[in-house]
């Protein structure tokens, strides 16, 4: 496979708007947490999503290496995309589990994830995500989800 991220090809791909609404998650005038660390979507599929997190010094711990929290946050925001995609605006989910395996160091280079779903319940989401250093190549990290699916309520006051 001379494809960079052949998983890609195995989902569909979106339609304009549901593109439009997922092309700048984490890139909101206010910041947001995703925002905060630097997360940005590079491809939205249905189910499917890549994300980046680019090399910050901030990010590191003592050690020098990109600290196992910024690399477990792009794991769990990378799902968000591949969720949302396949619901509107008035569904909601959240977070329920969150396994990390942690493979290899991140050093001093961007950190690509590819997120996908596994399988859709009505209430209930699993997905996956892999963590790969840019330039390196390596496996840095995978991830195991489950979410949380429900209906948005209207805010009271």
């Amino acid at each position: 496979m001379n494809e960079p991220w052949p998983r890609a090809s195995e989902f569909a791909i979106l339609s304009s708007d549901v593109h439009a609404r997922w092309k700048n998650f984490g890139q909101w005038e206010r910041t947001y947490f995703p925002k905060l660390v630097g997360l940005h979507v590079e491809e939205t599929r249905l189910g499917y999503c890549r994300m980046v997190l680019p090399f910050r010094e901030e990010l590191e711990q003592p050690m020098g290496i990109v600290h196992g929290g910024a690399i477990a946050a792009l794991i769990d925001a990378s799902v968000v995309p591949a969720i949302g995609s396949a619901y509107d605006n008035t569904i909601g989910y959240s977070t329920v589990d969150l396994h990390v395996q942690y493979h290899n160091a991140l050093i001093k280079e961007d950190a690509i994830a590819e997120a996908w779903v596994t399988k859709r319940g009505r209430s209930v989401v699993f997905c996956e995500s892999e963590v790969m250093g840019r330039t390196s190549g390596k496996r840095i990290a995978r991830g195991f989800m489950t979410y949380n699916i429900s209906t948005l309520r209207p805010m009271t006051k």
